[in-house]
C-alpha cells in the first residue's frame, strides 16, 4: 500500500498557498515574479513596477524556462515569493523542494496566482482607461495572492483497494476482468441476468438485489437481499447457487454499472463511489482508470468548521433552523440532540450549509477565519489604490468555472480589465456575508458563474442573492446587481460577462473581516448604510430572513423565560434581579424556538433589518412587580402568575381551607415550615383498623362479628 496525499486544491482547498503557510508576512520581505510568458501578456511593466499595494516585483519572460533561476535565486533570499503563474506549478513546487533541501530548511511559502488567463491575455485593453484598469487588476491580483491562508484540518482516509462491482450484464465481468489485477474485486449480479460464464474467475461473484448503501470512500457498506454465489458447473449462462442470504458487504470502492438510481444522494460528489453510465465506453473508462489510483492513504479537508453553542437547529426537541440538514446535497448534516452533526468523510465541500446558516455556526474553512474576504479586500483595495475604475467581481469555482475563463483567454477575447476574477473551491459557498462585504469593499456588481455540478447547492444561493438585493433596494443602491451565469459554453459566458453594465465603484470600507459571520455581517451594514443613497431606519425583509425583531403579547407573557433558555444567539434575555424580559435585535436570527417554545404562545417574530441606534441594545419586552412572599417578604414569582395560580385554584379541594389557599402566596421553604406548624396532619388517614391474623381466628380471641379497632 503506498501513500497518496492529493494536493490541496485538487481537493477544492480555497488556497493559493502551498501548503498552508498561516503566519503574516510583511510587504517589505514579500517578492513576486511575474512572468510575460515570452511576451503574450498585455503586460506594462513600468506601469505595473510603479503600483501599490504588494511586495517587491522582478521581471521574467520566461520563468518556467531560460529565467528559472531567477525564482531559485528569490527562494534563498529567504522571501515569501509568489509566481504570477499558474501553468508550471508542479515545476516552481519542484524548484521550491531543491532550493529548501539544499539549503535544509523547513519553510512553506511559494504562492502562485494567474494573471496570464485571468488578466494578461486579453484584447480588451486598447484604450487609455482599459490600460489603467488592466495594471490595476494585475496589481490586485497579485496583492491577493500575498494574503496568508489558513489550511483546514485534515481527516485521513485509508483504502486497501476492496472494490465492489454491481452490475446486470456482462459490462460488470468485463470490468472486473480489468480491474482484477489491481484491486480486490468482488463482483454482485442482480438476479436472473444474462451472463455468460468465464472460463477462469480470480474473484467472487455473487448475485442479489441491493437494497441500500451508506458510508464513505474507505468504508461503504451494502445492503443486499437474497444473495447467492455464482455455481462454477455454470455452463451457457451463469447460475448460482445455495440459499439466498440477506447481509451487507463491506468494501473501499463502489463502481455501480446497473443503470439505474444512485445508491447515494448526489452520487458525483461522494468520494469512492462512481456510477457512470454503462452505455457509454468512454465515462465506463473513465471511471476504471480513477479506481486504479484510488488505494492507499488519502487526506481530505475538514471543510467545515461547527460550533455546537451558536446552533439554532433545535431546543428540547423543539426544531428551530434546519437549513443545513435541508441544504446539504450529500446527507453529510444531520440531527443531533439541540445541534447537527457533521460527517467531514462525506462532505463534498459545497459550503451550502455554511451560506445558509444564520448564526454562524457552520463555518467554510477554518474557525472564524475569512480567507476568500481578506483576499477580496486585498483585491479591490489593491485596484482602486492603482486607478482602477468600475470594478466588477466575477466569482467562480476551481473546476468547471476555471476552466470556462481559460477557454474564453484562448480562444475569445479574455476577461474585460475591469471584471475582477476570486476563485472559489465551490460558488455555493457564497452567503448574505460574502455579497454584502463585496459591495462594502466597493464593487457595486458581482456576478456568479454557476458550475452543472452545483446546481442543487445554488437554490441556497439563490435565496442569499435575493435578500441581499432587498438590502441594496432598501437602501438606494439602484446600481448594485447581481448575476447568476448559469451557461455551460463558453461563447455564452464571454457574451453574458461583456454584457454586464460597468457602474462606478462605491465608497470602500476598510474593515477587517474578523469575526462570525454575524459580526462581517453587521460591520458591511454599518458601511452600506453609513454611505447610502437613502437611509433608511428599518428594511422589512421576507420570512425566513436572519434578522428581525420579536414582541411579546403582555396580556400572555407570565415571565416564565422559557425562551430565554431557547434562544441560541443571546437575543432573548433575563434580568435575575426583576421579573423581567428582555430583547436584542441585533443578535436575532430568527430561528423561531422562542415562539415555539413559548407555552402561552405570546411571541411574535417580526423580519426586519434596522440600522437604528439602540439595536444592540437590550429593549424590554415584558416586565412586571414581582410577586412577595405573605410570611418572609421575598420576591419569588411575578404578580400574574400568583394571581393566575390562586385563581385556578381556589376553587379545588385541596385548597378549600384559607390555610391551604394561603400558601399558594409563600414561597417554598416558608411553604414547608407553614405546614409543617399546622394543627393539621397532612398525612392523616382515619381509623386505622388492627391487624387480625389466622392464629387470632383459631385461638378464639376474634369473631368475625368483632368490630374492635384501634387508632
Amino acid at each position: 500500500m503506498h501513500h497518496f496525499t492529493p494536493r490541496l486544491n485538487e481537493l477544492g482547498v480555497q488556497s493559493h498557498v502551498r501548503r498552508g503557510w498561516e503566519n503574516d508576512v510583511p510587504t517589505d520581505q514579500k517578492l513576486c515574479l511575474v512572468c510575460s510568458c515570452e511576451g503574450t501578456l498585455a503586460l506594462d511593466r513600468d506601469a505595473l513596477a510603479g503600483a501599490e499595494g504588494f511586495g517587491k516585483l522582478r521581471f521574467a519572460r520566461g520563468l518556467c524556462r531560460d529565467d528559472a533561476d531567477m525564482l531559485r535565486d528569490a527562494i534563498e533570499t529567504g522571501a515569501d515569493v509568489t509566481v504570477a503563474c499558474t501553468q508550471e506549478h508542479p515545476l516552481f513546487d519542484e524548484i521550491f523542494d531543491d532550493v529548501m533541501a539544499e539549503a535544509a530548511a523547513d519553510a512553506d511559502r511559494l504562492n502562485v496566482v494567474n494573471i496570464r488567463e485571468r488578466a494578461g491575455w486579453t484584447n480588451q485593453a486598447g484604450d487609455k482607461t482599459g490600460k489603467t484598469n488592466l495594471t490595476a487588476k494585475m496589481a490586485g491580483l497579485i496583492a491577493a495572492a500575498e494574503v496568508t491562508a489558513h489550511a483546514p484540518p485534515m481527516e485521513t482516509m485509508h483504502s486497501m483497494g476492496e472494490l465492489w462491482i454491481l452490475g446486470n450484464d456482462d459490462s460488470a465481468m468485463e470490468a472486473a476482468a480489468k480491474l482484477a489485477h489491481r484491486l480486490d474485486v468482488t463482483v454482485l449480479l442482480t438476479p436472473d441476468c444474462d451472463v455468460i460464464p468465464r472460463s477462469r474467475t480470480t474473484y467472487p461473484v455473487y448475485s442479489g438485489t441491493v437494497t441500500g448503501a451508506s458510508g464513505h470512500f474507505g468504508a461503504f457498506q451494502i445492503d443486499i437481499k437474497g444473495m447467492r454465489a455464482a455455481a462454477p458447473s455454470s455452463r451457457a449462462k451463469l447460475e448460482f447457487t445455495g440459499m439466498p442470504q440477506d447481509g451487507a458487504g463491506s468494501c473501499d470502492l463502489i463502481l455501480d454499472l446497473r443503470g439505474e438510481a444512485a445508491l447515494f444522494p448526489a452520487p458525483e460528489k461522494r468520494d469512492g463511489y462512481l456510477n457512470p453510465d454503462p452505455g457509454s465506453p468512454g465515462a465506463v473508462g473513465d471511471a476504471l482508470l480513477k479506481l486504479v489510483d484510488m488505494t492507499g492513504e488519502f487526506e481530505k479537508p475538514r471543510y467545515i468548521s461547527y460550533d455546537r453553542n451558536i446552533c439554532a437547529h433545535s431546543r428540547s426537541t423543539i426544531v428551530g433552523c434546519s437549513r443545513c440538514v435541508d441544504n446539504c446535497p450529500t446527507g453529510a448534516v444531520i440531527p443531533d440532540g439541540d445541534g447537527v452533526k457533521y460527517d467531514p468523510f462525506v462532505c463534498a465541500g459545497c459550503g451550502s450549509c455554511a451560506s445558509a446558516c444564520p448564526t454562524g455556526a457552520a463555518h467554510y474553512g477554518a474557525a472564524d477565519t475569512h480567507d476568500h474576504l481578506r483576499r477580496l479586500r486585498a483585491l479591490l483595495k489593491t485596484y482602486g489604490l492603482n486607478g482602477g475604475k468600475t470594478p466588477i467581481v466575477l466569482y467562480h469555482d476551481q473546476g468547471f468555472g476555471a476552466e470556462a475563463l481559460d477557454m474564453i483567454a484562448r480562444f475569445g477575447d479574455g476577461l474585460a480589465p475591469h471584471i475582477l476574477p476570486v476563485e472559489l473551491s465551490h460558488v455555493t459557498q457564497i452567503g448574505l456575508d460574502t455579497l454584502l462585504a463585496t459591495a462594502a469593499y466597493g464593487a457595486p456588481r458581482c456576478m456568479i458563474l454557476a458550475a452543472p455540478d452545483d446546481t442543487q447547492g445554488m437554490t441556497v444561493v439563490d435565496e442569499q442573492i435575493a435578500l441581499a438585493r432587498s438590502i441594496f433596494e432598501g437602501l438606494g443602491y439602484t446600481d448594485c446587481g447581481i448575476t447568476v451565469i448559469d451557461e455551460t459554453d463558453p461563447d455564452r459566458i464571454a457574451e453574458a460577462l461583456h454584457g454586464e453594465a460597468a457602474m462606478p465603484g462605491l465608497s470602500a470600507a476598510t474593515f477587517e473581516p474578523a469575526g462570525r459571520k454575524r459580526t462581517v455581517m453587521r460591520l458591511a451594514l454599518d458601511h452600506l448604510h453609513k454611505n447610502a443613497p437613502s437611509p433608511v431606519d428599518a428594511i422589512p425583509l421576507p420570512a425566513g430572513a436572519p434578522f428581525g425583531q420579536v414582541t411579546a403579547d403582555t396580556e400572555k407573557c407570565t415571565l416564565c423565560m422559557s425562551c430565554v433558555g431557547a434562544c441560541p444567539s443571546g437575543a432573548m434575555r433575563d434580568n435575575p434581579d426583576a421579573p423581567q424580559l428582555s430583547f436584542v435585535e441585533d443578535a436575532c436570527v430568527q430561528c423561531g424556538l422562542c415562539a415555539k417554545t413559548c407555552p402561552e404562545g405570546a411571541l411574535t417574530l417580526s423580519p426586519q433589518l434596522s440600522f437604528a441606534d439602540d439595536v444592540r441594545d437590550a429593549r424590554i419586552l415584558n416586565e412586571e412587580e414581582p410577586f412577595h412572599c405573605i410570611s418572609c417578604g421575598k420576591a419569588y414569582t411575578t404578580q400574574s402568575t400568583a394571581n393566575r395560580l390562586i385563581e385556578r385554584l381556589s376553587g379545588h379541594s385541596m385548597f378549600a381551607d384559607p390555610k391551604a389557599l394561603n400558601r399558594l402566596k409563600m414561597c417554598d421553604d416558608c411553604r414547608i415550615i407553614d405546614m409543617s406548624e399546622s394543627d393539621e396532619n397532612p398525612l392523616a388517614m382515619g381509623i386505622v383498623p388492627k391487624t387480625r391474623t389466622t392464629a387470632d381466628y383459631l385461638a378464639g380471641h376474634i369473631t368475625d362479628e368483632e368490630g374492635e379497632d384501634v387508632s
